[in-house]
Order: C-alpha cells, then sequence, then structure tokens
C-alpha cells in the first residue's frame, strides 16, 4: 500500500452509518472518529470487522447526554469520517494505514479517535502518537496482556499489540494495564515486576496514574474487559470483567485534558443475536468522547 502524500485524504467509505449526529469533516481540537473493519489475524471468534458499522448503528438509540458527565454533544461536537477502506490479508498494510491516517488527523489539529476491528490494529495510532509525542504513555483497559511478541508467526497479532506498542514508547514505565485477567505466566511476571499491572477500580488507577507523570494519554480500551454476561459479543470473552459502573468510574479519573489520542475494539456484533453488546460499545464510546 502506498503511503498517502501530503494534502492527500485517506481512503474513507463514506457509505455506511455515521456515529449519532457527527459532522462528516474535521472540527479542529475536536474528535474526529474512523473505522477499521477487520479481524485478520483472529485466532478464536471472528467477527470484529462488522464492529465499526454495528456499534454506529447502535449509536441512533441513544441519548446525545450523558447524564453521568452531565454533559451533552450539543456543546461538545465532533466529526466521524467513515471507515477507512482497507485491503484483505496481512495486517501490516492495514496497521501502516491506521498509523497514516492518524497523523492525518493529528495535522488537521483534531483527536484521533479509532472503533475496530481487533486490537492489533492500535500499534498504529500509536506509532503516530509517539512520532508526534515522543513521551506518550499508553492506558490498556483489557481483559488480555496482549504482550507476546507474536502469534501464530504474526508480530502483529492482536495478541501481540501490547508488546508492539511498548517497543514505541519511551520505557515499561510509559504504560499501565488495566484489568488484565488473562495471559501467560511470563505476561503476568512482567507487568507485576514492572509496576504496569492495575486492577480494574477507580481507586486502584488514581493511585496508579502518577506513574506516567505529565506524559500525553493514548487510551486503547478493548471491550472485552468487560465481563461476558453484559458484553457476549467479542471475540475472547473472559469471564470475571468489569460493568458498566466500574467502567464509568475508570473514566471518572482518568486526566482527559492529557489524552491525545484514543481507540475502542474488539465488539464483534455476530456473537451476540441480542444487539445489547452493541448498543453498550456505542455508549462507551459515548462516554469517551464527552469526556475529551
Amino acid at each position: 500500500m502506498k503511503t498517502l502524500e501530503p494534502g492527500e485524504t485517506p481512503p474513507f467509505d463514506h457509505h455506511g452509518p455515521r456515529y449519532l449526529d457527527a459532522s462528516e469533516v474535521l472540527i479542529e481540537g475536536r474528535p474526529a472518529l474512523f473505522g477499521l473493519p477487520y479481524d485478520g489475524t483472529t485466532s478464536f471468534r471472528p467477527g470484529t470487522r462488522g464492529g465499526p458499522d454495528a456499534l454506529r448503528a447502535a449509536s441512533v438509540g441513544l441519548e446525545t447526554y450523558s447524564p453521568t458527565q452531565d454533559r451533552d454533544f450539543e456543546q461538545r461536537p465532533f466529526a466521524d469520517l467513515g471507515n477507512l477502506d482497507i485491503p484483505f490479508g496481512s495486517p501490516a498494510p492495514v496497521v501502516a494505514l491506521a498509523e497514516q491516517t492518524t497523523a492525518w488527523i493529528l495535522e488537521a489539529g483534531s483527536v484521533p479517535f479509532m472503533i475496530g476491528g481487533e486490537h492489533s490494529l492500535t500499534v498504529g495510532p500509536v506509532r503516530a502518537m509517539a512520532a508526534k509525542h515522543p513521551d506518550l504513555a499508553v492506558i490498556q483497559i483489557d481483559a488480555h496482556a496482549d504482550l507476546r511478541d507474536g502469534y501464530l508467526g504474526e508480530p502483529l497479532s492482536h495478541a501481540a499489540a501490547m508488546r508492539r506498542c511498548l517497543e514505541l514508547l519511551d520505557g515499561p514505565e510509559a504504560m499501565l494495564q488495566v484489568g488484565i485477567r488473562s495471559g501467560t505466566r511470563e505476561e503476568f511476571v512482567e507487568m507485576r515486576e514492572q509496576g504496569r499491572l492495575v486492577s480494574p477500580d477507580a481507586a486502584s488507577l488514581q493511585k496508579a496514574l502518577p506513574r506516567l507523570g505529565e506524559r500525553p494519554l493514548y487510551i486503547t480500551l478493548d471491550l472485552d474487559v468487560f465481563d461476558p454476561s453484559c458484553f457476549p459479543g467479542t471475540g475472547t470473552p473472559e469471564p470475571g470483567g468489569i460493568d458498566w459502573k466500574t467502567f464509568s468510574e475508570l473514566l471518572s479519573v482518568i486526566p482527559w485534558d492529557r489524552v491525545v489520542g484514543l481507540d475502542a475494539v474488539e465488539l464483534s456484533p455476530m456473537l451476540d443475536a441480542s444487539g445489547c453488546s452493541n448498543v453498550l460499545a456505542a455508549k462507551a464510546v459515548r462516554e469517551m468522547l464527552l469526556a475529551l
């Protein structure tokens, strides 16, 4: 895949649904959603390629107002640029396109917000963010450590997403991993020894945040952090996850004035016939948008 030339617009497909009443053009200083419907390295249950559009379609049932935050999209506008037209096959060109699109949005003065799609894609935005903010830190909210060096021969696997991100950051202290409850023994030893593993509650996250200093922040939300009882629509469900109240409390302690980019990934709508997972994902995106 060719690199975007200066001034060239990423290849957006504008035919799908939009999230709520989003603008179709960038708004300086405000978030810009873009979707990547990709699940090429999925190793258990596929379907996250349908995540971006299912999340958007479910958003029509949401209010624009968040009573938790007392904020409304009427005062906090945002853009939804649509899905990127992506190639099939290897994750490498898709991750590269995610990186280029993130850089393009940053150059325009907006805040990139990727919706996936599988978690391997997060490497692209983090790569672009680290180029602009060398002191970037990542807060991962997730069920899985994603710290393998690769999986099934693929270094850009969803199971290696945080390993690839760590390689882009200024040391292991530039990441917090919140809510992790699945991984290899080696992954848990590493997270504990390096002080990155954070229990999924607001008090623990607030206590851990000083470790990141005043770094700019990238937030990556893997929706499988939610318990399968309230979010079955994901490819790798893990019992013992969080509920909506806990998620809201986690968001409340994040210093959003330092957040420069974010994503929400791993919704697989075909795995939840009720559609409730789509609604939860759409509402999670709403809360994150309004927090910015």
